[in-house]
């Protein structure tokens, strides 16, 4: 693959993409044999994050602009010894070279957002790679879903770049004649088998004078007899030649088919970038933030309406219990959006981290810190705020407080249950499906639905697993302590009373909750504990997913 624009053709499931992958050295290594050679030397581990690779999908954030997305690359790509101002300007020639002036400031688009068109969108994808003007430049299937004029103008703008010395090697399926003429080297598979590999413009020539006669009907035949003509041409044997000599000259080195990712800047360099195009994508996203705030706000209407001003009587007891109940549960169920947190980019960041971009710990912390803040921590305090005062609960600013903190940590918990469950998923519905399960099996242990000291002994450590449960068993606390339910009784009611709980002391002992000072803060430590082992599990799950094909 020299110089220009060497284009990798075949059919459907021929070997395209994967031949590609392995050149890119973006595929798994294990199984693969033979070895790499850039300009005859083995290829570096980080070749990856040396070399440019646009993949078949868009990989850009869509609610940033152009100009945006490539600041963004040249921030974390470029080496730290470049100054801001060398990277504006290599941005702003980038942006003139790829013709996007006129879209420079427009937002990519997303499926709710409109957007530049679908030729400025692939430029804008070749545009992240070159920001580290690679001298090789991979491209898989870039005329994927463009109409042929856009195809037309992609490849033109390939082809430009290739006139001035750099690499360009791209798999390409059924092109049309106006693009194939561009083509410098063409190699052609079939079942992953080489047919062809030379001058494209001597293809049509070089199939032409194989003999019909002498290919056999059957389809395996015909590769066999094809990989044998191609043995037999002098493109083979002068590719062959080559080949040798590269390989005599080439320095004696151990093997390797390690894949090693190298950062040019530092971990607090990306996390400031990264940290910020999270928060700038979240607030971007009114469906993801304005939404969930209002959701929550009418979901703290609906419970404060519902349970209105409860009274200190025995049905206000039960009003109180019920609306602690559903608050808890209801963090569960509304942290449930962040199933898709990590599998809604898992394309962009998995191109990104093995691009070198940035590290793991980077990306993990930002998005948790966004998700947390803005779709936890908010709604969390807006739903309290309502709620807590419209029910009419303990009117203390210790107990209010206290009651905000339970419920934002019941939230903090349940979403970390989510990542830890979605961290490894592709698909947000079967993520969803096992949360829901998760949730609902836990809200059988929270302590209404079955009186928690009744429960036989081989299942009631599972109470242990609960989430709802430590919310639950807090707010009671918070709440009940200090209450008394039969002030109003007349000396003929009072007679009652040992048939009734008239304290909340009395409620929560009935309950099996301890109403202690440990007995409450116990509830937080066991949330915090689950809260840091579910996001530990979620980081090592993104840690070892499949990162190659």
């Amino acid at each position: 693959m020299k110089p220009g624009l060497n284009a990798i053709m075949g059919a459907t499931g021929s070997g395209k993409s994967s031949f590609l992958d392995v050149l890119a050295a973006r595929k798994d290594p294990a199984g693969l044999t033979g070895e790499v050679l850039i300009d005859g030397a083995p290829q570096p581990p980080n070749f990856k994050c040396l070399s440019g690779y646009v993949v078949q999908d868009d990989v850009v954030m869509g609610t940033l602009t152009v100009r945006e997305n490539f600041s963004f690359s040249a921030a974390l790509r470029l080496p730290a010894s470049v100054s801001q101002e060398e990277k504006e300007e290599k941005v702003n020639r980038l942006i003139q070279e790829l013709g996007l002036n006129k879209v420079a400031d427009a937002r990519v688009g997303t499926q709710l957002i409109r957007g530049i068109s679908g030729g400025e969108r692939k430029r804008t994808n070749i545009g992240m790679e070159l920001i580290i003007d690679p001298s090789v430049l991979f491209l898989d299937e870039p005329t994927t879903g463009l109409d042929a004029s856009t195809a037309n103008s992609v490849l033109l703008l390939l082809k430009r770049m290739a006139n001035h010395g750099r690499t360009i090697i791209l798999s390409i399926h059924q092109p049309r004649y106006s693009i194939y003429r561009l083509f410098d080297s063409l190699t052609l598979l079939v079942n992953g088998k080489q047919v062809y590999h030379g001058p494209a413009q001597s293809a049509l020539d070089y199939f032409s004078d194989i003999d019909p006669d002498s290919v056999s009907t059957s389809r395996q035949g015909i590769e066999e007899r094809l990989v044998q003509e191609y043995k037999s041409c002098s493109h083979y044997k002068q590719t062959k030649t080559e080949l040798e000599r590269i390989v005599l000259g080439k320095a004696t080195t151990t093997r390797t088919l390690s894949r090693t990712i190298t950062y040019n800047t530092s971990f607090l360099t990306q996390f400031r970038w990264v940290l910020k195009r999270t928060f700038r994508n979240l607030m971007l996203n009114p469906q993801t933030s304005v939404a969930q705030v209002a959701v929550t706000l009418f979901l703290a209407l609906v419970v404060g309406a519902i349970f209105f001003d409860v009274k200190d009587d025995q049905s206000g007891m039960q009003n109180r219990f019920g609306a602690l109940f559903f608050i808890t549960v209801n963090q569960c169920f509304s942290s449930l959006s962040s199933a898709e947190l990590f599998i809604a980019e898992r394309k962009l960041f998995i191109h990104e981290y093995i691009s070198g971009y940035y590290r793991l710990s980077v990306y993990f912390l930002s998005k948790i810190l966004s998700d947390i803040i803005t779709l936890r921590t908010i709604p969390a305090m807006v739903f309290s705020c309502v709620a807590y005062f419209m029910i009419g609960l303990k009117a203390t600013a210790e107990a209010f407080f206290l009651f905000m903190f339970s419920v934002t940590l019941v939230s903090y918990t349940a979403t970390s249950m989510a990542l830890a469950i979605s961290a490894d998923q592709t698909v947000v519905a079967i993520a969803n499906i096992y949360m829901t399960i998760s949730c609902v099996f836990m809200m059988i242990f929270a302590g209404l639905l079955v009186n928690l000291p009744s429960i036989v002994s081989w299942l009631a450590w599972l109470k242990y697993l609960s989430i709802p449960r430590y919310g639950l068993g807090a707010l009671q606390v918070n709440e009940f302590v200090g209450l008394k339910f039969c002030g109003g009784f007349n000396s003929i009611k009072r007679n009652l009373c040992s048939l009734l709980s008239c304290t909340g002391e009395d409620f929560l002992v009935e309950q099996g909750v301890d109403y202690s000072s440990w007995g409450f803060w116990q509830n937080h430590l066991a949330l915090g504990v689950m809260t840091f082992c579910f996001l530990t599990i979620a980081y090592l799950k993104l840690r070892f997913i499949k990162k190659f094909t």
